[in-house]
C-alpha cells in the first residue's frame, strides 16, 4: 500500500487548501434514537454533535456487562466517519481503536469483546473497485496488544456485515473478486457467509443480495430489488453443519410487493419471528421503520406514529427486542448543534493539504483569499452567495435566479463570472454567461444582501453557455456552449463578451466538452470530455489543450484498456499548476446507496494527479457524492475559527432535515 494512503506527505506533494461540496450531507443532522416497545416512547442515544448513524446495541450474550441502551456507532465529529462507543453513564462517546490511516468506518458491531467494522483504508490495487472491507479488533485489554485484522480476502469487497447469534458466523454483502460494473441503484453483490474462525473459507449463500441479518445461526434475511421492481426482504436457510455444500440456495421472498422494504434487522427474541425494517410506501413521503411479522405477513407501524414527517434509517434491535434503534434528523428543537456551518474542516489524508467542506456548490475564492463565492444547490433558485473564508459571515449576491459554476476574476477583487440558467439541460437551452460586479466596502455585519451589477456576455439565442473560467490575466473566459448543437468549448472577451465580436471556438466535435479550467500560468486549459467515447454520456475523462487550440491530449489515470469507464469531472489546477484536482469514480461505491438519502453519484470521490496522470492520490472516502472542488487562493486561511460555526447560533443555516430519498426508488411501479 502506498504511503500517501496512510496520510504521509512527501517532497513534491500537492499543498494548499481545498474547498469542496458534498451532496446533501451538511443538512442531514442525524442522531441515533431508540423506541421502546410497545409504549413507543422515544429516547435519544447521541448528543447532536455532527452526524451520528449506523449503530448497533452492545447487549452481548458473551458479555452482559454493558449497560442497557449502550451502543457502538459511526460519527463524523472528527472530520471523517469514525467509530465511537456510547454508554448511558458517560456524557461523551469514546473513540475506539480502528484501522490506521482509515478515513472511512461503517457498520460497527461488538460481539465477544471484538469490534467488527467496515473500513476503506487499503488500496485494492485496481481501479473501479471499492476499497471497503471487513476488519476486526479486540476492544478489551491493553492498547498495545490490539491488532486490526482484515477478514475480507485480498482483492475482495465487502459491505454491511452481520454476526450470527452464536458469534460463530458472519454474513456480508460482497462483490467477491468481481469488478464493480458502474451500477449504484441496486448493487450486484451476493450474500456471502463464513465462519469467523475460518474467514478464508467463504461461500455464496445467495446471489444478488445486500444488508444481511442473521436469525439464529441458520437463517439469513437480506434485501434486494425483486423482479417486479419492489425492494423486498428475502430469506435464505441452510444447515450450518453441512460445510456450505448446498450453496448457493434459492431464497424465499418474505415481504409482499406494493411496499419497498430495506435494511432488515432480525428480532431474534420475538415469538414466531419478526423483522425490523425500513419501508417506503406509495402513500407516504418519508421512509419509516416498521415491524414485519414473518408468520402472519403483517406490518406494524412504529416510527410513523411518533415522527410522521421525518425519514428514519437502518434499524437495529436490542437483545431482548424491547427497543428498536435507528437514526433520523434530530429535529429543530435539540440540545446540540442547530445550524449548518458555512465551512467545515474535513480530515485530510495528506499533511500538506487542508480540506474544507462548503455548505453549497461550485466554490471560488477571491484573489486575496478573503471571500468564497458559491451557489446554493441544484434544485432551487439560490443564486450566488459569498462567505468569509473563516466561515463567520455570509451574504446573498444574486437571489431568486438559477446560477451555477463561479469563477472569480484573478485581477479584479469584486468581479465574479457565473452561468445563469438550467445548465444541465439540452444544448439549445437558454443559459447565459454573466459578469457580476459588486462592492463590499460599505457593508456592515447586519447586511444580508449585496447590491450588484449583472452584465450578460453571451447572446440569448446562442444555446447553453455555462462553466466559465477566467484566464490568469483577467482578459478572457473559456466556457462550454451548445450553440453548434454540441457542447464544445469557446473563448470570449471577459469584459464585453461576444458582443464585441471576439469569440473563438476552441473544441469542435459531436461529443460533450465541459467544466473547463484555466491553468495559473495561462498556458493550458483542462476540461472533461467524452470525445474518446461520444456515444456514452457517462464516460468523461480529463483533457488538456492550449488556449490557441493546439496540443490537445488526454490525461490517462487508469490503464488504457479500462479507461473508457472513467467518470471524471470538476477538474481544476493547483496554484503551482503542477497538480490536477477532480472528482472521479475510480474507487467504486463505498457503502450500499439504498441505505442513504439521495446521492446523485455516490461513487464521486476527490483525487489529485500530476498533469501527466502520474501520482494519483485519493483524498476522500465516504458514502456520499463529493464534487465541485477548488483550490483556495490563500495559503493562510484561519481554519481554527471554523469551529466557532459548529455550535454558534448566529452563523450558518438552520438545520431543517430536508433531503430526498434516492430518486431511483419509485413507488409508482
Amino acid at each position: 500500500m502506498d504511503d500517501h494512503y496512510q496520510g504521509r506527505g512527501g517532497e513534491g506533494d500537492p499543498r494548499g487548501t481545498i474547498i469542496f461540496s458534498t451532496v446533501g450531507r451538511p443538512s442531514y443532522g442525524f442522531d441515533l434514537f431508540s423506541l421502546h416497545l410497545p409504549s413507543l416512547l422515544e429516547h435519544p442515544l447521541t448528543d447532536s454533535t455532527s452526524v451520528n448513524y449506523n449503530a448497533s446495541f452492545l447487549h452481548d450474550p458473551h458479555d452482559p456487562s454493558y449497560p442497557s441502551l449502550s451502543l457502538v456507532f459511526v460519527s463524523e465529529r472528527s472530520g471523517y466517519p469514525c467509530i465511537y462507543l456510547s454508554l448511558p453513564d458517560l456524557p461523551r462517546p469514546l473513540p475506539l481503536p480502528s484501522a490506521p490511516g482509515s478515513l472511512f468506518h461503517d457498520r460497527p458491531i461488538i460481539r465477544g469483546g471484538r469490534l467488527y467494522f467496515i473500513s476503506a483504508h487499503e488500496d485494492p490495487g485496481r481501479h473501479f473497485r471499492s476499497w471497503s472491507a471487513l476488519y476486526v479488533v479486540d476492544v478489551q485489554g491493553r492498547e498495545e496488544d490490539k491488532e486490526v485484522l482484515r477478514l475480507t480476502p485480498s482483492g475482495s469487497v465487502d459491505y454491511s456485515p452481520s454476526i450470527s447469534e452464536s458469534g460463530d458466523f458472519a454474513a456480508v454483502a460482497s462483490y467477491g473478486t468481481s469488478e464493480w460494473k458502474g451500477e449504484f441503484h441496486a448493487l450486484e453483490t451476493d450474500v456471502v457467509v463464513f465462519r469467523l474462525r475460518e474467514p478464508k473459507k467463504r461461500a455464496v449463500l445467495c446471489e444478488r443480495g445486500g444488508w444481511p441479518t442473521w436469525y439464529g445461526d441458520n437463517v439469513v434475511y437480506f434485501h434486494r430489488e425483486a423482479e417486479d421492481g419492489w425492494w423486498s426482504i428475502f430469506r435464505a436457510e441452510f444447515d450450518p453443519d453441512s460445510g456450505f455444500s448446498q450453496f448457493p440456495v434459492t431464497p424465499t421472498r418474505v415481504t409482499p410487493p406494493g411496499v419497498h422494504c430495506f435494511t432488515p434487522a432480525a428480532m431474534k427474541g420475538s415469538q414466531g419471528g419478526k423483522l425490523a425494517l425500513a419501508t417506503r410506501r406509495s402513500d407516504r413521503k418519508y421512509r419509516h421503520i416498521e415491524i414485519f411479522d414473518i408468520e402472519s405477513g403483517k406490518f406494524m407501524e412504529v416510527t410513523k406514529k411518533v415522527n410522521p414527517e421525518y425519514h428514519h434509517y437502518n434499524p437495529f434491535v436490542s437483545q431482548n427486542c424491547e427497543h428498536i434503534g435507528y437514526h433520523r434528523f434530530r429535529g429543530k428543537v435539540t440540545r446540540g448543534e442547530k445550524r449548518i456551518p458555512h465551512l467545515e474542516t474535513i480530515k485530510s489524508p495528506m499533511p500538506s493539504l487542508r480540506m474544507l467542506r462548503l455548505n453549497g456548490l461550485f466554490p471560488a475564492s477571491s484573489p486575496d483569499g478573503d471571500l468564497v463565492a458559491f451557489n446554493h444547490d441544484f434544485l432551487s433558485n439560490g443564486g450566488i452567495k459569498v462567505v468569509r473564508s473563516d466561515g463567520s459571515r455570509r451574504w446573498t449576491l444574486i437571489k431568486g435566479t438559477i446560477a451555477f459554476c463561479n469563477s472569480w476574476s484573478p485581477t479584479e477583487k469584486n468581479v465574479i463570472y457565473t452561468s445563469i440558467g438550467p445548465i444541465f439541460q439540452s444544448p439549445g437551452t437558454a443559459v447565459q454567461i454573466a459578469r457580476v460586479t459588486f462592492d463590499l466596502s460599505h457593508l456592515g455585519d447586519d447586511c444580508e444582501e449585496i447590491a450588484c451589477d449583472v452584465k450578460v456576455l453571451t447572446r440569448e439565442s446562442m444555446g447553453n453557455n455555462a462553466f466559465p473560467s477566467c484566464s490568469p490575466d483577467g482578459k478572457y473566459l473559456v466556457f462550454r456552449s451548445g450553440r453548434s448543437g454540441n457542447k464544445n468549448l469557446y473563448i470570449v472577451n471577459a469584459v464585453d463578451g461576444e458582443f464585441d465580436g471576439d469569440i473563438r471556438q476552441l473544441t469542435n466535435g459531436p461529443w460533450i466538452d465541459t467544466m473547463p479550467s484555466w491553468s495559473p500560468d495561462g498556458e493550458l486549459i483542462a476540461f472533461s470530455s467524452n470525445m474518446h467515447n461520444p456515444g456514452n454520456p457517462e464516460a468523461f475523462s480529463i483533457y488538456l489543450i492550449k488556449p490557441d487550440g493546439t496540443g490537445l491530449r488526454r490525461v490517462f489515470l487508469t490503464e488504457k484498456q479500462v479507461a473508457n469507464r472513467e467518470r471524471i469531472n470538476h477538474v481544476c489546477f493547483s496554484k503551482d499548476g503542477e497538480w490536477l484536482l477532480f472528482t472521479a469514480n475510480l474507487g467504486g461505491v463505498t457503502a450500499e446507496p439504498v441505505s442513504l438519502p439521495n446521492q446523485f453519484q455516490p461513487y464521486g470521490e476527490l483525487y489529485v494527479a500530476r498533469l501527466d496522470g502520474s501520482g494519483l492520490r485519493r483524498l476522500t472516502w465516504n458514502a456520499y457524492e463529493d464534487g465541485t472542488p477548488t483550490w483556495h487562493s490563500s495559503e493562510d486561511v484561519d481554519i481554527e475559527r471554523l469551529s466557532l460555526s459548529l455550535t454558534t447560533d448566529e452563523v450558518g443555516d438552520e438545520l431543517t432535515g430536508e433531503f430526498d430519498e434516492p430518486l431511483w426508488i419509485s413507488c409508482d411501479i
